[in-house]
């Protein structure tokens, strides 16, 4: 939050304030994960993959996953982070299209696989899944268009600083070091979700690491200084 306005990052990030299935009554939530069979994931799996044809929906129990797609740049940008209660690929078995993303588990998953046929059966009868579904997609849809138009206004280092603080809040270890992301992102990614190249990103982050503001190596990121991100974010920092 700067001069106490909110913005987007600072109230939901990429993660949902409330997932699918804690939206859901518990006899609903029941009914639901009973017409599936559970699956197990390993980690850096593909769970669903970019405009493949869609079969089913997975509501995810345990571990988390990322949501990419490949930006028009040609990198692969990160739209959202998934994990326990959240539903993925739903849009896809609704409007009856090829996937739209590419998910991916970043640790093990473990998940209810729902076949398509049977989940939009199950709305049919249930209007208050149904509605439920519906007010998670306006909220999604919401939060990303109201990151989307605050997101112009920042520059890519801004961006970065916003995402970095964004993942050290929803996926931030502490650690003696610092404060370690629970996933790993690569370059490319953070490229891609930044709306950058990943030679920009590379000479970003190489910035904050001479400045002992991050510590880096493959895949892994660790958060030294997040109150000099914050002053980033604020434009107090050069």
């Amino acid at each position: 939050m700067t001069g106490g306005q909110t913005h987007a990052w600072d109230d939901g990030g990429f993660d949902d304030k409330v997932p699918f299935l804690a939206r859901l009554e518990k006899e609903d939530r029941i009914a639901l994960l009973a017409i599936g069979r559970p699956l197990s994931y390993p980690a850096r799996s593909v769970v669903m993959r970019q405009n493949e044809p869609s079969t089913h929906v997975l509501l995810l129990l345990d571990g988390w996953t990322k949501v990419t797609v490949i930006a028009v740049n040609g990198y692969e940008a990160l739209l959202a982070l998934r994990g326990p209660g959240d539903i993925v690929g739903e849009g896809a078995a609704l409007s009856r299209s090829r996937r739209s993303a590419t998910v991916t588990a970043l640790e093990p998953v473990e998940a209810v696989v729902v076949e398509e046929s049977r989940f939009t059966a199950f709305l049919a009868g249930n209007a208050r899944v149904a509605l439920h579904l519906l007010s998670l997609a306006t909220d999604r849809q919401r939060s990303t268009d109201r990151r989307r138009l605050e997101w112009a206004a920042l520059t890519v280092r801004e961006r970065l600083a916003v995402l970095l603080l964004e993942l050290v809040r929803t996926h931030g270890k502490r650690t003696d070091e610092g404060i370690e992301l629970t996933i790993g992102l690569s370059q490319q990614e953070f490229a891609g979700s930044v709306g950058s190249s990943r030679e920009a990103v590379a000479r970003l982050l190489k910035d904050l690491r001479s400045r002992k503001v991050v510590a880096t190596e493959r895949r892994r990121i660790v958060v030294l200084r997040p109150d000099v991100l914050r002053r980033i974010v604020a434009g107090g920092a050069s």
